[in-house]
């Protein structure tokens, strides 16, 4: 039988881009707008971190998230939906006295805030980041006993973790969870390839995690910027799957500003061209055995 892939488009990200390219979704509308074109493109799933609707920057309140899943639903777009719970885990120390965390820059959450817009829109999936590790600069803290409640709390509610990791370390850690019982089968992994200062977005770095990867686990990757569709074909050729999308990549082509409907497109032509199949919705959903929501 072909290989199933499922495409995961990540609209939006948090980063400061709007202004770098319009295409990017920013109200509630806007996203739930975007979400009906990718699912028509071809998308399995789609990942989503909100913004506030006045300045376009990232927004963290629950709200919104409660919002743009209802719209999804309520416009009966049938896709798998996936929140971000990567909120609330930036540090930054005093630089007069570094025992002291900054209080202006530091955004650090307590887990159970992490997870209020979860139990709000009750999403399919949500993501849940294993790293402690250097973002660009800063100190990017995913404390393990917070992984482990969060872990155990959205096994309780029934919304499945997409299991995020940045190193062939976090895939360590990520055994260690599993061997404690805090994912069930079959655990979700997001390989996340070339965010400065993990693994490098290459072939090498590809195999380095995939000879990592837990036994029967579903898993995916996505590649930065220009190394997007490459990865998309690697992610594929190991059998993975794949996600694409304006969070980790502006362009279609060097120059030409990208939709998240035409990033997806592209991936469904590699998907095909490789000879494999994108899944579909509901081929999805049993795969990793999700609730009806």
């Amino acid at each position: 039988m072909k290989q199933n892939v499922m495409i995961t488009c990540a609209i939006s990200g948090g980063a400061d881009t709007t202004g770098k390219n319009p295409n990017i979704p920013i109200s509630p509308k806007e996203m739930a707008e975007d979400v009906a074109k990718v699912a028509a493109a071809g998308a399995t799933m789609v990942h989503i971190h909100v913004r506030d609707p006045e300045t376009g920057q990232e927004s963290w309140k629950k709200e919104h998230f409660v919002e743009v899943v209802s719209r999804i639903r309520d416009q009966g777009t049938d896709i798998i939906i996936n929140l971000t719970t990567a909120i609330g885990v930036l540090a930054a120390f005093d630089p007069e006295d570094p025992s002291r965390l900054d209080p202006v820059k530091t955004k650090f959450w307590r887990p159970e805030r992490r997870l209020e817009h979860i139990h709000a829109a009750m999403p399919d999936v949500c993501s849940l980041d294993v790293p402690i590790m250097n973002y660009h600069d800063t100190p990017y803290c995913n404390l393990p006993d917070h992984v482990r409640y969060m872990a155990k709390e959205l096994q309780r509610i029934g919304v499945k973790p997409e299991i995020e990791v940045f190193d062939v370390g976090d895939l360590w850690r990520t055994q260690e969870y599993i061997a404690e019982g805090l994912f069930d089968a079959p655990p979700l992994i997001q390989l996340c390839m070339g965010v400065k200062y993990g693994v490098p977005a290459t072939t090498r770095g590809i195999v380095a995690m995939c000879d990592m990867l837990p036994a029967d686990c579903v898993w995916g990757a996505f590649g930065i910027g220009d190394r997007q569709m490459p990865v998309v074909a690697q992610s594929i050729l190991m059998g993975g799957n794949v996600r694409v999308g304006l969070e980790d990549n502006l362009y279609l082509r060097r120059g030409v500003l990208a939709t998240n409907a035409q990033l997806v497109t592209r991936a469904v032509e590699i998907v095909e061209h490789l000879g494999t199949n994108v899944a579909t919705v509901k081929a999805a959903r049993d795969m990793l055995r999700l609730k009806n929501r």
